[in-house]
């Protein structure tokens, strides 16, 4: 069976986001046939419409919320109605956490009943989405609101989806043992950003993630303003010949094969 990952979308933070240099259009996994998107941000409907081959949300098995920041859900409720053909068809799975719900919720109250499930996220973790698929989520990550990165575990490979978060020492421990690794890594220096409250990975937070981990590929993803006028190609080719282990810069609409890793 097929494993793949699509990057509808590749954009970080709000500047990347509101100028459109690169799509905010979320993840969509295809594992052991499930259909699985992560964090549906702004142009997701288009962009899966617009897929070669065409992307059916009305397929979708799953939809993750990593978080509620706009480029991570702005779309999430059209999705929500896409998988449950406009609500009446009630099936799939939502996870989100809970603040994207309470407070000033992202998921509007009228498609919460579509899904067959509706699941608040927890950290640390486990859910099945199917007989061979566990969704196992990280402990909380360092960010403005509540936000848990991901692990897809298969029998034979694990894929883990490390999102927006300050670096701190547990992340090595949450995504040990992943053969592919896909980090968000917004910032391409981070000086000063302790001091502006930027709490987001730079690119030395991502290679020391990566040499620790140690997988087979590491995608580097959602690119900020100061990482996409650095090359994030050139710097991922830099990351390979230092650590001598592949890392790639994952672009609009780039499809990655999990069957070659």
């Amino acid at each position: 069976m097929t494993h793949w990952i699509k990057f509808l979308g590749t954009a970080g933070a709000r500047f990347v986001m509101i100028r459109q240099l690169r799509s905010s259009a979320g993840v969509w996994y295809h594992l052991n046939g499930m259909n699985i998107l992560v964090d549906p941000g702004p142009g997701t409907l288009v962009k899966c419409a617009s897929s070669r081959p065409r992307l059916d949300p009305t397929k979708l098995d799953v939809i993750i919320l990593t978080h509620k920041h706009i480029d991570h859900s702005t779309d999430v409720n059209v999705m929500i109605e896409a998988m449950t053909d406009g609500g009446f068809r009630s099936r799939g799975r939502l996870f989100a956490p809970r603040d994207a719900l309470e407070g000033d919720p992202v998921i509007l109250q009228y498609v919460r009943s579509f899904p067959e499930e509706l699941i608040v996220l927890q950290p640390e973790s486990a859910y099945d989405l199917a007989d061979r698929v566990t969704l196992r989520t990280s402990p909380r990550h360092i960010h403005p609101v509540e936000t848990y990165g991901l692990r897809f575990e298969l029998p034979d490979r694990v894929i883990g989806h490390l999102v927006d978060t300050a670096y701190f020492d547990d992340l090595v421990t949450a995504y040990a043992g992943v053969d592919v690794l896909i980090l968000h890594v917004v910032r391409f220096s981070g000086e000063g950003d302790e001091e502006k409250g930027i709490q987001h990975l730079n690119l030395g937070d991502a290679e020391k993630i990566i040499a620790a981990v140690k997988p087979r590929l590491a995608v580097l993803t959602h690119f900020g303003m100061t990482m996409l006028k650095a090359r994030p190609w050139e710097l991922a080719q830099q990351l390979t010949d230092r650590l001598g282990i592949k890392v790639v810069a994952a672009n609009d609409g780039m499809q990655l094969n999990l069957d070659e890793w």
